[in-house]
């Protein structure tokens, strides 16, 4: 059991050519920061590659092995009509590709159309007003526009894990266990500026000055306790934005003062691998790991600073938790595991249990919720959508149209919409490299499609999505 989950990806860093990005993306110098007091770059066993969830290593190995259902048909790059010439181009010939003949039906329900870029699989995704960003083992952070490229920044180490917005800056999570600090230019919106790395270089200094400031990490090898010494996996903001929190497959929960960049805490969360964090309701953190644990921490007032408590255990399973997300009314707390399974607790139940979504065939990699709406996207390729009715939950549609695993799940509400129908703009990352983007109604019900379109759909019939409701 644990031997498998320690499985690793072959590495798919070297899996496809590196792209030259002319001036559109700004490069992160300074990058060995720490190279003078920490050489062993290499402690983190993953460094070149992505860990899969449990006992599903096969089904990672390799792009095109990425899911027995991998359709090469289908993949932009073995499309007669597909431009080469769009790969070399950093800016001005987008590989933007459109499903649909008119984008601005807005009544229009499914695949949107398509983000492409050969360049790596996409692990984060971020989205914010009119801007996308997305993240990949390429090293790259891609900024679109209204759906077509606009700027781009890149770190010289660390595939890109994390991504989250704090009103101007921007943070990243790193496979090499580092957060880095951007920030959009005040000149130029489309450039966009390294302006810290997580823990700070005078911070790592200080801290390694003394010897009780070392914590043992593997056999005899130590390190400061302020730097992640593994794979930063998830980030999220508190409410208020003053904390941020990073989790890692070094089993732990940093805590980070956002207006200075100083790492108040490091948490022992877990006995395995930390794959997602979420801050949830009341102030709570909470946490699914590898180990098949979700737990709660809550915040509480030390003298002049806050301290992170253990509250207790929701789950505790055999397989892997993989993903966690609160809805935006903060009532409800979704768990997506590697056995494909979505569990959900009630917030005004007293976390109690409230069931489980039977939707997936593989493990669940990501959940995104928004409205009354609950995405699931998994390694079978597709994306479950989920409306919750009261304490009910019903499967609307399945979302078929990646050839690889869907790794990342952005939401944001249609800004622009007509009439009292509530939409919102999916964005799905994959490990096929491309990035889909999706409309989805609030008002969708089950085996409901747009007459005289093909949508790349699969809609529930019977079976293929279920939901198992503990009834109280």
């Amino acid at each position: 059991m644990r031997n498998s989950r320690k499985s690793k990806m072959a590495t798919e860093e070297n899996s496809h050519p590196k792209q030259a990005f002319g001036n559109v993306l700004q490069s992160d110098p300074n990058e060995d920061e720490y190279s003078f007091r920490i050489s062993h770059t290499s402690e983190t066993s993953h460094t070149n590659c992505d860990r899969p969830p449990p006992r599903l290593s096969s089904d990672y190995s390799s792009p095109l092995a990425t899911s027995p259902t991998w359709d090469q048909s289908s993949s932009p790059y073995l499309d007669p009509s597909w431009d080469q010439s769009h790969h070399t181009s950093p800016l001005s010939k987008s590989p933007w590709t459109s499903h649909i003949e008119n984008n601005t039906n807005y009544s229009y329900t499914g695949l949107m159309g398509s983000l492409v870029r050969e360049e790596g699989h996409i692990y984060s995704l971020a989205a914010s007003g009119a801007l996308l960003y997305t993240g990949s083992d390429s090293k790259n952070i891609r900024v679109w526009k209204n759906h077509k490229e606009f700027s781009g920044f890149k770190s010289n180490s660390g595939l890109v894990k994390a991504i989250i917005i704090s009103g101007e800056r921007i943070f990243t999570g790193h496979q090499d266990g580092k957060i880095r600090l951007w920030k959009v230019s005040g000149k130029d919106p489309s450039v966009y500026n390294r302006i810290g790395t997580l823990p700070t270089l005078m911070a790592y200094i200080k801290t390694s000055m003394k010897p009780s400031n070392y914590i043992q990490i593997r056999g005899n090898r130590n390190t400061v306790w302020i730097k992640h010494f593994d794979a930063i996996s998830c980030l999220s903001m508190s409410e208020d934005q003053k904390l941020l929190y990073s989790a890692s497959w070094d089993k732990t929960i940093k805590v980070w003062r956002a207006s200075d960049s100083k790492c108040l805490e490091s948490i022992k969360a877990h006995d395995d691998a930390v794959n997602s964090i979420v801050v949830g309701f009341d102030g709570l953190l909470f946490s699914g790991s590898a180990d098949g644990t979700v737990k709660i921490w809550r915040k509480e007032s030390q003298g002049k600073g806050t301290k992170h408590f253990f509250s207790q255990t929701l789950l505790k399973q055999e397989c892997a938790v993989t993903a966690l997300a609160v809805d935006p009314s903060s009532n409800y707390l979704y768990c997506g595991s590697s056995d494909g399974l979505v569990n959900f607790w009630q917030r005004n139940k007293l976390l109690s249990h409230g069931g489980v979504l039977r939707g997936h065939k593989l493990a669940t990699l990501c959940l995104a919720a928004a409205g009354n709406l609950i995405f699931s996207g998994s390694a079978d390729n597709n994306i479950c959508v989920w409306k919750r009715e009261g304490g009910e939950h019903i499967c609307l549609s399945v979302l078929s149209g990646h050839s690889g695993p869907v790794k990342c799940l952005a939401v944001e509400e249609d800004q622009e919409q007509t009439g009292g129908d509530t939409q919102f703009i999916v964005y799905s990352g994959s490990l096929d490299k491309s990035v889909k983007i999706w409309r989805i109604s609030s008002q969708l019900v089950p085996n409901q499609a747009e007459a005289g379109t093909s949508l790349p759909q699969i809609f529930p019939s019977g079976s293929s999505c279920r939901v198992s409701q503990r009834r109280k």
